[in-house]
């Protein structure tokens, strides 16, 4: 059977209890040369979505299942391409010299567009670049640490598909336990250590999933294998 990711080397494994938990755990993983998982570092806690995980459209097939919509406030299940970093730093600070992914610098107008009518819906753009035509967007420097250092996960990317979600990160936490509005959240040491691991030639891959659909999943789409 052929595996759903035979180019990616990096993994980053998030697993809920069931679909409605707001919560779960995290387990990098590095592929082996001989083929297989390796998993790398501690299991971290993470924030999902306040309402749970719905399926969301990313490198996985189709699946049946409650999907995920604009303002659900659920974090999209599946396998999703990482396509990017970003933070507060400027584009020669110490993580955006060091990342090997596109590293997008926060400034007053860099958007992330969350409006469905929108030419440029689930697109980060620069505002003074581009005609606006968006009545709502998410604000990529905030006033809060919550974007300092960050990943673009692709999920309904290819193309984007109104209504189906928008604007899903890996970013720092607002607390530890309080979930997100569907983005993917966890510990600043633990977000920064990530960013500096992640590397684009590895095609590195976020799936997020519960746990009892992973465990019937994951032989055929050729996830790791978990200790116990």
């Amino acid at each position: 059977m052929t595996p759903l990711l035979p180019a990616c080397r990096q993994l980053l494994l998030c697993l809920a209890a069931d679909w409605d938990a707001p919560h779960g755990r995290l387990q990098r993983f590095e592929r082996l040369p001989a083929g297989g998982w390796a998993p790398l570092g501690p299991v971290l806690p993470i924030s999902l979505g306040r309402a749970g995980l719905a399926w969301g459209r990313g490198l996985h097939p189709a699946q049946p299942g409650r999907s995920k919509q604009e303002g659900d406030g659920r974090a999209p299940a599946g396998v999703f391409a990482i396509s990017a970093l970003f933070g507060y730093g400027a584009a020669d600070s110490p993580l955006a010299r060091a990342a090997k992914l596109p590293y997008l610098s926060a400034r007053r107008d860099l958007k992330c567009v969350d409006d469905p009518a929108s030419a440029h819906y689930n697109c980060v753009v620069d505002q003074s670049a581009v005609a606006v035509d968006w009545v709502s967007c998410e604000e990529m420097l905030r006033d809060d640490a919550r974007y300092a250092v960050g990943a673009v996960v692709a999920h309904n990317a290819t193309p984007p598909l109104a209504g189906c979600g928008s604007c899903i990160f890996l970013h720092v936490w607002a607390a530890p336990g309080v979930p997100t509005a569907g983005c993917t959240a966890m510990a600043l040491a633990d977000m920064t250590a990530i960013a500096g691991w992640l590397d684009g030639a590895a095609a590195p891959v976020l799936v997020q999933l519960p746990q009892a659909v992973y465990d019937d999943l994951r032989e055929t789409w050729g996830l790791p294998e978990l200790g116990d």
